[in-house]
């Protein structure tokens, strides 16, 4: 939860409270298997890489590559022993670690569940059909299970676009009367979004969260099934002692050929790397900020976020909270864990490349921001393991940017210097004779760790005929993987570059901007992947002409890089078109379990978009504002708004003033001649709102300007938008 002028020193030196005892599975025998094993696979491929280096001849390039090598080793091998301990963990079948299998069994002759428990529903600028829709289709499924009682559903809007803004209250209408459901909906729109999702959440926790005992945080595209829900409140009411339980998330709703290799990578790895993930960190778990279960008590009084020193991009307020949330949540001695295998609780992805990148591109700062917390402050030791992670997830790129360079640039030191090369003997047994086999030994085991992750999943295809069956038989499901790791492969070299420039931007001081998630499927133009991307083809030539000139040798061993580059622009606008996604689901490849076999929840989520009433639509003149047209002329809209806005009877007299130089020119001139924000600024205010109501109804029809005439012969006061709030 986010509070005013709560500084970093207050994170380092308050007393960390002691966790009392816990009767969670948790073991610390596997955690330090699994970091042992892990430094051994680091000091194996730093020993081998530093002897091969040795024998070519040491000189600062190489001991700089190096070191860069020893950071991107131990990532690679941190993800392989994840990979390495959850497969052997889904082979063992029963996971004792899982804290699901601790998960009491359904009361017979009692309630279900007795918390009150709120879900939250952040939205900022989204689709509001999509998103009432999913919050439709969860009331239902929770009417259906008997325990709506238990719920309570908060809509906390932080949207700016006055026509977004001005549907989600229509939607909250019609929603509450169809479901008769007032007081278990509440919509509430905030008038200044200050620290984005983080605040709200903090704003809901400050108004209501006293009068709740857990409350569930969602993404504007996040579903879960009743069933899902009901078993979160009864792990938290069986075990006090957890704080935070995360789900992970299945990814749905994928309608492009990136989206689907995305989704489909995710089903079918997923389990396997969240198994691995529960089996060292256990009660030390991180949480990513929706379609999770927190008690609402401790997230109150502990979970209170830094300031963080200076006013750079990586300073000021926290972007990315909900690690530190967690973080915090285990200082207060709390677990958080997660609950990797709990089914039906999804959320949608991007649809394309460069969407993904967008968002990547605000993850990237909140990422960087931790490293205040992850090298200064005093919180737990995993808790810091989970921030560097998310630090080198993004560090990684540029990296490994840096590494290609001084590999090129050491190739062409060596070429141009035209003397021989003289073979040292190995310093290290494990080392081959031949310098070729050295190579090629390093070589062997940088791909093992990268690739043989996806061997295991073609294990468990071969061994588990249910596991195949769920994604279309084994012969689709492998192939599927094939094509997978072609596609990321190609992809890889674009993200490095992205990731890159993003890593770059944040640390001269560069901030994002909050926009909204594009969540619909809008497909990427040449034009549009020229402009993001040529600089990336640029490069890819560059460097191909480069490698080729000083050895052919140099251009083979970096030709997967390079291709990815080269062939940048085509792959981001094939794979964002829906036409050949659409002909690998109807042949059942890369399908899920989810396309397989529909959950009900997703029955119910497509039955209520279906029911959704669309909008009029106004003229291309009038689109742009037609939300504040018809608030202002139409009674019965303007009343839902009024309903929602701050009650105020008088206003001190230079606010007064300025509003009502802005009702003049909106009255005078049109809304085209108001900017975005002063736009907001009228429909934030009741007062000037009821006055231009009375204003343009009473003014002759002659001394209205042009587009006040346009908008009202095109007002139509039966529509299906107004009829309907009349009812």
């Amino acid at each position: 939860m986010d509070r005013e002028h709560h500084s970093l020193h207050r994170l380092y030196f308050c007393k960390m409270n002691t966790p009392t005892a816990s009767t969670s599975p948790s073991s610390p025998v596997s955690r330090y298997l699994f970091f042992i094993t892990f430094a051994g696979i680091v000091l194996t491929s730093l020993l081998l890489f530093g002897d091969w280096l040795y024998r070519t001849g040491l000189s600062p390039a190489k001991w700089t590559l190096l070191a860069i090598y020893l950071i991107l080793t131990s990532g690679l091998a941190f993800g392989f022993c994840q990979s390495l301990f959850g497969f052997l963990v889904t082979l063992r079948g029963k996971d004792r670690l899982n804290i699901m299998n601790r998960l009491p069994e359904r009361p017979i002759g009692k309630p279900i569940i007795h918390s009150n428990v709120a879900l939250l529903f952040p939205i900022y600028n989204e689709d509001p059909t999509r998103f009432f829709s999913g919050i439709e289709a969860m009331y239902e499924a929770l009417e259906e299970a008997g325990v709506i009682q238990h719920f309570t559903f908060f809509i906390l809007s932080d949207s700016t676009n006055p026509n977004r803004w001005i549907e989600e209250e229509r939607q909250w209408l019609q929603l509450t009367r169809k479901r008769d459901a007032k007081t278990k909906i509440i919509y509430r729109h905030r008038i200044s979004n200050i620290n984005q999702k983080s605040g709200n959440v903090s704003d809901f926790c400050r108004r209501w969260g006293s009068h709740f005992e857990h409350m569930v945080c969602f993404d504007a595209d996040s579903l879960m099934s009743a069933d899902c829900l009901i078993k979160l409140v009864r792990m938290m009411e069986a075990n006090p002692k957890i704080g935070i339980l995360q789900t992970a998330p299945r990814l749905t709703g994928a309608k492009t050929l990136f989206a689907r290799f995305q989704q489909f990578a995710n089903r079918i790895h997923g389990e396997i790397s969240s198994a691995g993930l529960n089996f060292w960190q256990q009660g030390n778990g991180n949480y990513w900020g929706h379609n999770a279960i927190i008690r609402v008590r401790p997230f109150i009084e502990k979970c209170a976020l830094p300031e963080l020193p200076g006013s750079s991009a990586l300073g000021g307020r926290v972007l990315s909270h909900d690690f530190v949330e967690a973080a915090l949540m285990r200082k207060a001695g709390y677990e958080v864990w997660l609950a990797y295998d709990m089914e039906e609780s999804y959320e949608e992805l991007p649809q394309t490349l460069l969407d993904f990148a967008q968002r990547d591109r605000r993850w990237c700062q909140g990422n960087l921001q931790h490293a205040w917390i992850a090298l200064f402050a005093k919180i737990p030791f995993l808790n810091r393991i989970h921030m560097l992670n998310g630090i080198y997830a993004y560090l990684a790129a540029p990296l490994w940017l840096l590494f290609i360079g001084l590999s090129t640039l050491i190739a062409y030191s060596w070429e141009s210097s035209g003397l021989s090369l003289l073979i040292r003997p190995a310093l290290f047994s494990l080392s081959p004779e031949s310098i070729s086999l050295h190579g090629i030994a390093i070589l062997t085991l940088t791909f093992s760790l990268i690739f043989l992750p996806k061997l295991f999943t073609l294990i468990r295809l071969m061994l588990d005929s249910k596991f195949r069956q769920q994604f279309g038989g084994g012969m689709r499901a492998c192939s599927g993987i094939l094509g997978e790791i072609t596609f990321f492969t190609l992809l890889a070299p674009s993200l490095m570059l992205f990731h890159s420039a993003f890593v770059l931007g944040t640390l001269t001081g560069k901030r994002v901007t909050w926009n909204a998630q594009n969540r619909g499927l809008s497909h990427t133009t040449w034009s549009a992947a020229f402009a993001a991307q040529h600089g990336q083809t640029f490069v890819g030539l560059s460097w191909t002409i480069l490698a080729i000139a000083i050895d052919p040798l140099l251009f083979y061993w970096m030709c997967p890089v390079l291709i990815g580059w080269l062939l940048s622009i085509p792959l981001s606008v094939t794979s964002s078109h829906d036409d050949f996604a659409r002909w690998l689901k109807a042949h059942k490849l890369l399908v899920t379990p989810d396309e397989i076999e529909a959950p009900e929840i997703f029955n119910k989520l497509a039955s209520a978009e279906k029911a959704q009433p669309k909008m009029p639509q106004a003229i291309k003149t009038l689109r742009e504002d037609f939300a504040l047209l018809q608030t202002i002329l139409d009674p019965y809209i303007l009343s839902l708004h009024l309903h929602f806005l701050p009650r105020r009877h008088k206003q001190p007299t230079q606010t007064a003033e300025k509003l009502q130089k802005l009702a003049d020119r909106l009255m005078q001139e049109g809304a085209q001649a108001l900017s975005s924000n002063e736009k907001n600024r009228i429909l934030n205010d009741s007062l000037t709102l009821s006055r231009l109501h009375k204003e343009i109804w009473t003014a002759p029809e002659t001394s209205l300007p042009p587009w006040w005439r346009l908008a009202m012969s095109r007002y139509n006061r039966r529509s299906s938008f107004v009829a309907e709030l009349s009812q």
